[in-house]
C-alpha cells in the first residue's frame, strides 16, 4: 500500500476537507502492515473503495421561524459503508457543520460499529442549525422538514440515524414523528427515541458509561482501578454527564468539565448535586459552564482555557473533535497523567497522541472508547425488532460486556513487542479486518 500516494490522490478530490483526510491517514498509517501482509485486500481494490463514501445526499432545509421569518439550513447524510449492517451513525445540529466533518465522523463510524460486532455499517448526517436560542415550536419545524427530505433513504434494515451534537430526545422525537407521518409505520428507524416509544434505558448515558468501562479495563492492564483516582472531564453534555456519574460509582473524583467559555476547577470534586446542576445547565439551552462556579462557590471558573493543565491521573475529552492539542498532551504528561480515553470523536490531535505514545502512557482512541454510545443505539435497534424491552441492568451488562470486548480485541490487535498497547493500532485493525473481510465476501460493489 502506497499510504502517500493514497492521500495525495485524496487531496486531490477533495480538497480543504482537513478532518476526513486527518481520520483516514490515522487508519492508513495504523493499518499499512496488515494490508501488506494480505494482497488480496488491494487485489480487491478494500482501501481504495473503503475510503469513500456510498453516497452523500446534501439538501436545503428551510423552516420558519417564530416570527413568521423563513430561514434556509444546510443538511447531510453520508452514508459510507454497509458491509457488516444497515448504515448507522449519529445525527450532529451545531453550526460548525460541514461535508468534511460529517465524512470524518462516518469514516470512523465505520470501524466504532465493527468493533462493537453488531450488524450495524457507517454513516453520519446533520446540519448546520443551531437549536440553542431557538424555541421548541421552531426546534419542531427544523426538525419536521429536514425529515421531509431524509426519510426516503432511511429505514430499520437500511440506515438507522441516531442522536448526536445538537440532536437529544426533543430533537429525535420530533423528527420520528414526521417519518412515522410519512411512512404510516412504526418502525425502529431512529435510536434515542423515548422510553415510553421504543427507546433504551441508559440510551443517554451510554457513551460516558462505555469510555469509563474502557478505560478501567486499561488501568487493570497495568493493576489499577478508578478508586481514589483524580480526573479531568471536558465538556458537559452527555457523554461527560455519562462519564461523570460512572467515575464517581468507581470511586474516582472528577474534578473538571468544560464549555466554549472556559473550563470549571472543582477540587472538592464533581459528584451528588453537582451532577445533578449539569443536567440544569445543559437543560437551560445555555453552551456556558460559568453559572457552575456561581452555584458552587468552592469551584473555579477559567475562562477561554482548556482543562488539561489541572494535575490528574485520567483526563477523559468529551467535547469535541481536535480540543487536546500537542501542548495539552505534554502538561498531561508533566503532571504525572497516566491514562486518556476520548469520550468525544478524535478529540487528540496526531501531534498529542504521539506524545500518548511517546512517554507509553495507556491512550485510547474515541472509535474504541466511546463505542458505548453506537453499541447501546444497536442493542435499541434489537429490542425493537424483538419488540422488547430490557431493564436498565440487563442493557448495562450487554454494555458493560461489549466494551470489555472491544478491549480485548484492541489488546489482540495492538500490544507490541515490548508489552505496550498501542490501543490506536490495535482499534483501527481490529475493526477494519471485519469489514474488510466482508467486502471481499461480497464482491466489487
Amino acid at each position: 500500500m502506497n499510504l502517500e500516494k493514497i492521500m495525495n490522490d485524496l487531496e486531490k478530490k477533495h480538497p480543504g476537507e482537513v478532518e476526513y483526510l486527518q481520520a483516514v491517514r490515522e487508519v492508513l498509517e495504523s493499518i499499512e502492515d496488515v494490508v501488506n501482509q494480505n494482497p488480496q485486500i488491494e487485489a480487491k481494490g478494500i482501501i481504495d473503495r473503503i475510503v469513500e463514501p456510498d453516497r452523500v445526499l446534501m439538501f436545503k432545509v428551510p423552516w420558519v421561524d417564530d416570527h413568521g421569518k423563513v430561514h434556509v439550513n444546510l443538511g447531510y447524510r453520508v452514508q459510507f459503508n454497509n458491509a457488516i449492517g444497515p448504515y448507522k451513525g449519529g445525527l450532529r445540529f451545531h453550526p460548525s457543520v460541514n461535508l468534511s466533518i460529517l465524512k470524518f465522523l462516518g469514516f470512523e463510524q465505520i470501524f466504532k460499529n465493527s468493533l462493537t460486532t453488531l450488524p450495524m455499517g457507517g454513516a453520519k448526517g446533520g446540519s448546520d442549525f443551531d437549536p440553542k436560542g431557538k424555541s421548541d415550536a421552531e426546534i419542531m419545524r427544523f426538525c419536521q422538514s429536514f425529515m421531509l427530505e431524509l426519510w426516503r433513504l432511511i429505514g430499520p434494515e437500511t440506515d438507522v440515524p441516531a442522536g448526536d451534537i445538537g440532536v437529544g430526545g426533543k430533537e429525535i422525537g420530533y423528527m420520528y414523528g414526521m417519518y412515522k407521518k410519512l411512512t404510516m409505520e412504526h418502525v425502529g428507524v431512529l435510536t434515542g427515541k423515548g422510553i415510553n416509544w421504543g427507546g433504551s434505558l441508559i440510551r443517554p448515558e451510554a457513551t460516558g458509561f462505555g469510555a469509563v468501562y474502557f478505560a478501567q479495563e486499561m488501568l487493570a492492564t497495568r493493576g489499577q482501578n478508578f478508586k481514589d483516582k483524580v480526573v479531568a472531564v471536558s465538556g458537559f453534555g452527555n457523554v461527560a454527564w455519562g462519564a461523570i456519574t460512572k467515575l464517581n460509582q468507581l470511586g474516582a473524583k472528577v474534578v473538571t468539565i468544560s464549555g466554549p467559555d472556559g473550563y470549571i476547577y472543582d477540587p472538592d470534586g464533581i459528584s451528588g448535586d453537582k451532577i445533578e446542576y449539569l443536567l440544569e445547565l445543559r437543560a437551560s439551552n445555555q453552551d456556558i459552564v460559568k453559572p457552575y462556579a456561581l452555584e458552587f462557590p468552592g469551584a473555579q471558573f477559567v475562562p477561554g482555557k482548556r482543562p488539561w493543565e489541572v494535575k490528574v491521573d485520567v483526563a477523559m475529552p468529551c467535547a469535541t473533535q481536535n480540543e487536546l492539542n500537542k501542548e495539552d498532551a505534554e502538561k498531561l504528561v508533566a503532571n504525572g497523567c497516566i491514562c486518556v480515553a476520548e469520550g468525544a470523536n478524535m478529540p487528540s490531535t496526531p501531534e498529542a497522541i504521539e506524545v500518548f505514545k511517546h512517554a507509553k502512557i495507556l491512550f485510547a482512541p474515541g472509535k474504541a472508547a466511546n463505542a458505548g454510545g453506537v453499541a447501546t443505539s444497536g442493542l435499541e435497534m434489537t429490542q425493537n425488532s424483538m419488540k422488547l424491552s430490557w431493564s436498565r441492568e440487563e442493557v448495562d451488562a450487554r454494555l458493560h460486556e461489549i466494551m470489555r470486548n472491544i478491549h480485548n480485541s484492541c489488546v489482540k490487535y495492538g500490544t507490541q513487542e515490548d508489552g505496550y498497547i498501542d490501543y490506536v493500532k490495535g482499534a483501527n485493525v481490529a475493526g477494519f479486518l471485519k469489514v474488510a473481510n466482508a467486502m471481499m465476501d461480497q464482491g466489487v460493489l
